[in-house]
């Protein structure tokens, strides 16, 4: 399931074992998650996935779920 995989990811860059993960969530919800955090974020979900995110869609995410949905979209597609 991806929410699963995200999570550990997640839990992994922020280094908080105890982050849940909400589709709701935003980057102003979880403390350290600014610009660099944001892109080590996007490195970490596309080598994990094997999918490759297109630059003008890296800002655009507004939320956790947003991310979420785009991964499964690529998953379908490929």
């Amino acid at each position: 399931m991806v929410q699963d995989h995200l999570q550990r990811i997640f839990r992994e860059i922020f280094s908080d074992d105890d982050l849940v993960l909400t589709d709701t969530m935003t980057s102003a919800d979880v403390p350290g998650w600014d610009s660099l955090a944001h892109i080590n974020l996007i490195y970490a979900v596309e080598r994990h996935f094997s999918i490759q995110i297109a630059d003008d869609r890296l800002a655009g995410f507004a939320s956790v779920g947003d991310l979420r949905r785009h991964i499964e979209e690529l998953h379908r597609a490929g």
